[in-house]
């Protein structure tokens, strides 16, 4: 299915309502671009942590006491049972065992695919930004139009 068409609208054709529903949309629209852009941020510290995480861990000998997490506030105690294999966490509450040179190129390539992912978002930011900044601007420009002519009018 092809992707629709976007048609250029001139923002000064259109009324101060319609332009206030186009602001807030773009603003809303900002507010959840942002939001996804921080958990995607967390998402690869995440990521990175975890790489760490197995780079630090196989130098340890087998039996050696360590905190396990539960969840990321929640860690138990523990003893390291192998530093051949570790569970490495694919998503969606699945594990498998990956050698640790596997887990970090995994941990590796997740960072960067975010990074690429951010990139990308952070450029769409940007350009819906900069619509807002255009709309405020015309909508300014509006109202200001608007009461100069409504003061025009009231004086004669």
């Amino acid at each position: 299915m092809a992707a629709p068409r976007a048609s250029l609208i001139d923002l000064s054709s259109l009324p101060t309502a319609q332009l206030n529903n186009v602001k807030n949309q773009l603003t809303q629209e900002l507010q959840h671009l942002t939001t996804s852009f921080a958990q995607l941020k967390a998402a690869q510290g995440k990521f990175r942590d975890c790489g760490v995480s197995v780079r630090d861990g196989v130098g340890r000998d087998e039996g050696t006491p360590i905190l396990v997490p539960l969840t990321p506030s929640l860690y138990v105690p523990g003893k390291l049972a192998s530093t051949d294999v570790v569970l490495v966490d694919i998503g969606t509450g699945f594990y498998v065992e990956k050698t640790p040179p596997a887990a970090r190129e995994f941990y590796s390539r997740k960072v960067e695919e975010l990074g690429k992912n951010l990139l990308d978002l952070e450029k769409i930011v940007q350009g819906k930004q900069g619509n807002l900044g255009v709309v405020e601007d015309v909508l300014r420009q509006k109202v200001i139009s608007e009461s100069s002519n409504s003061g025009a009018d009231g004086g004669t």
